[in-house]
């Protein structure tokens, strides 16, 4: 993260000073401009050049959600949201996750050492990604509307989290309504996985919801993984059934990605596809050999940089990122 400016946007003095005082305390990370609102901010990026913002969601006058749509639109950068709501799953979170932020903070309610040092362990990981993340204006070209497909009986599994909501959102929204039964993992704070199913529904033509212990996974159905104390996984393929397993985190997370790619290695080995959106994230990754090793198909994030790289045991071929859904329903199609 050596060399990392941050550019930190709240309407309070007190917000700004507390948000600045944590980022400055990670090791390479500095502040290079504090701002009240989008106004001055506008400015700033100009002047200062941030790597990265951390923006208000509610500000007065052009509100923090208004602003990161002007920015994603524009000039691309990557955003992190704070907000007093964050915590409770509010619709705002997820709109701006979706819009294009990296990710939504609760923002701290007092300068105790204690949440301070919470969010700056969270705010290390967050940054080191955002630096990393490829933004592009909205008018770069989305993947097209699949038409309906001729299901092959393959599950398909994704994971992400919520650096991936607008990755997750363009997925989704391109997928037929009669997808392969499809089993997803995001790591969101708690209340807004139920937020981000609404807000699917809304969007996509599948049907869109939060699993469930005992749930069948069937055909035209997303499956969202509950945030709590439980990994989701697949018991058997066909006919398989959807658990809730209350056990240890894996690679730190809980429910795990690499989880439930494994589960469906087992469960369904050569009927199991699997989308992992993360970049080189320890959750996940495990899970990707898994597959591969049972003869699943596994997507994940060029080496590069660019697109995704398909692969199956020891044949590989990459697939840009505007073909992820077509090269997807291939593999899910007759």
């Amino acid at each position: 993260m050596a060399g990392t400016k941050v550019l930190v946007v709240d309407d309070s003095l007190t917000m700004r000073a507390l948000i600045s005082g944590a980022l400055e305390r990670i090791p390479g990370v500095e502040v290079v401009g504090m701002a009240d609102g989008a106004a001055e901010a506008r400015g700033l990026v100009e002047s200062a050049r941030p790597d990265v913002m951390t923006l208000d969601v509610e500000m007065p006058g052009m509100s923090g959600l208004e602003y990161l749509a002007e920015i994603m639109d524009t000039k691309p950068m990557p955003v992190i949201m704070f907000s007093t709501r964050t915590q409770d799953g509010a619709a705002e979170s997820i709109e701006a996750l979706r819009l294009g932020a990296i990710d939504c903070f609760p923002k701290p309610r007092v300068a105790a050492p204690a949440e301070l040092d919470a969010i700056i362990a969270k705010l290390a990981k967050r940054l080191k990604a955002a630096k990393k993340a490829e933004l592009k204006p909205k008018s770069a070209p989305k993947a097209a509307k699949a038409p309906p497909i001729d299901w092959n009986g393959r599950v398909l599994l994704v994971g992400g989290d919520a650096s991936n909501t607008k990755a997750i959102f363009d997925l989704f929204a391109a997928f037929p309504a009669n997808c392969p039964p499809t089993v997803v993992v995001q790591h969101l704070g708690p209340g807004m996985v139920e937020s981000m199913v609404e807000k699917l529904a809304e969007q996509c033509a599948p049907k869109v919801v939060v699993a469930a212990d005992g749930m069948k996974p069937e055909q035209g159905t997303i499956y969202l993984a509950p945030h709590g104390d439980a990994h989701l996984v697949i018991d058997s393929w066909p006919n398989g059934t959807l658990r809730l397993l209350p056990k240890d985190p894996v690679a730190g997370e809980r429910p795990s990605i690499s989880l439930l790619f494994a589960s469906a290695a087992k469960a369904a080995a050569a009927n199991a596809v699997g989308v992992l959106l993360l970049d080189a994230n320890e959750d996940g990754a495990g899970g990707l050999r898994a597959l591969n090793a049972a003869g699943g198909y596994a997507f994940a994030p060029a080496e590069s940089g660019g697109g995704f790289t398909l692969t199956r045991g020891m044949v590989s071929q990459p697939v840009a990122t505007d073909a992820l859904v077509a090269g997807v329903m291939k593999m899910c199609s007759k």
